[in-house]
C-alpha cells in the first residue's frame, strides 16, 4: 500500500496516538501512510508484549521498522516539529499528552492503549477528533468515535453508544484463548533473556518476576514478552505462547491490529464526508 503524501508545501495533520503497542503501531503506520505528521506516545500500562509487532522498542533506541515505515525517538517537545517536517518516520517519545498539545493543536488523537479496566478520561477537548479504541469509550462522553476491539466485533465502527466492556475473553490461536498468557501475581520488576519467536516447551522458564520463576504454559513459540527490566503491576500480562509453532506469527503488522486501524481510517473518511457543525469538533482529512 503506498503512502498518500500531502500537497506540496501544505502542512501535514497533526495526529496523537496513545500507546505504543501493535494496535497503536498499525494505526500509525496507516496513518502515516495517509500524510500525517504521527507521534506514539508511550504509557506505561499496560506493559506492550507483542514488541515485534510494534514500534515499542525504538524507545530504547532499537531500529524498528514496520511494513516499510521506521520509527524515530524524540525526547523533548522542541524536538517535535522538525521531526514532523521530516515526513519520512512516525515518532516515539516517552512525552505524555500535556507535553504534546503544545507543539500545535490536534487534529487526530488516538487513544489505543487498551486500558480496558481503567476510568477512561474526556479527550474531546485536546484535539478536532478523537478516537476510542477498545472498551471504556462511549460517544460523546471521551470520544467522538470508536472501534470494537473484541474478538467478535473486531474493527466494528461505534458512532452511537458505548463499546463493549472488557469480558476477558481472548481470540483463538491453534485452538489456545485466554491460557496462551501468563499473568503478574504480584507487582515485581520482570526479568527475561528470552527473544521473541524462540520456540519453547511447557514449563521452561521464561523470566523471573522478583524471585518468582515464570514458565511457559505449553510447547510453541514465544510470541510476546514484556522487555527485560520492566517494573509491572500486579495483574498484566507478562508474555504469550504461539502454539501454531510452524504457522506462528510474531512479527510484522498484526491482522487484528490491521483491521482495527483500517476501520479507524474508513470512520475517519466517513466523518470527514460529513457538513460540518460550527463550534462542533471539525475533522479535516489529510488525503
Amino acid at each position: 500500500m503506498s503512502r498518500a503524501h500531502t500537497p506540496a508545501g501544505a502542512r501535514p495533520g497533526y495526529a496523537v496516538i496513545l500507546g505504543t503497542n501493535e494496535i497503536a503501531s498499525a494505526v500509525a503506520v496507516r496513518l502515516h501512510r495517509r500524510g500525517y505528521g504521527t507521534v506514539l506516545s508511550h504509557d506505561p500500562l499496560p506493559p506492550v508484549i507483542r514488541r515485534k509487532m510494534a514500534f515499542h522498542d525504538a524507545l530504547f533506541d532499537d531500529p524498528v521498522t514496520l511494513a516499510g515505515v521506521r520509527a524515530e525517538r524524540v525526547d523533548t517537545g522542541a524536538a517535535i516539529p522538525a521531526a514532523l517536517t521530516r515526513r519520512d518516520s512516525v515518532i516515539i517519545t516517552e512525552l505524555g499528552l500535556l507535553d504534546l498539545i503544545v507543539v500545535r493543536n490536534i487534529d487526530l488523537l488516538v487513544d489505543a492503549r487498551m486500558q480496558k479496566y481503567q476510568v477512561t478520561p474526556d479527550l474531546r477537548r485536546l484535539a478536532r477528533t478523537t478516537i476510542g479504541l477498545g472498551p471504556g469509550f462511549e460517544i460523546g462522553e471521551n470520544c467522538d468515535i470508536a472501534i470494537e476491539t473484541k474478538p467478535a466485533k473486531t474493527g466494528r465502527i461505534v458512532r452511537d453508544g458505548r463499546t463493549d466492556d472488557a469480558d476477558g475473553i481472548s481470540r483463538s490461536l491453534g485452538g489456545r484463548g485466554r491460557e496462551r498468557f501468563v499473568y503478574a501475581t504480584v507487582p515485581a520488576r520482570w526479568h527475561t533473556a528470552m527473544e521473541i519467536g524462540s520456540r519453547v516447551f511447557k514449563d521452561y522458564v521464561i523470566g523471573h518476576l522478583g524471585e518468582m520463576a515464570i514458565a511457559a504454559p505449553f510447547d510453541g513459540t514465544l510470541r510476546g514478552v514484556v522487555r527485560d527490566g520492566t517494573e509491572v503491576p500486579a495483574g498484566v500480562k507478562l508474555l504469550e505462547v504461539d502454539p501454531r509453532v510452524r504457522d506462528a506469527v510474531w512479527a510484522g503488522l498484526d491482522d487484528r491490529a490491521q483491521t482495527i486501524a483500517d476501520a479507524l481510517i474508513t470512520a475517519m473518511t466517513a466523518r470527514a464526508r460529513e457538513t460540518p457543525i460550527a463550534g462542533a469538533h471539525k475533522f479535516r482529512l489529510v488525503k
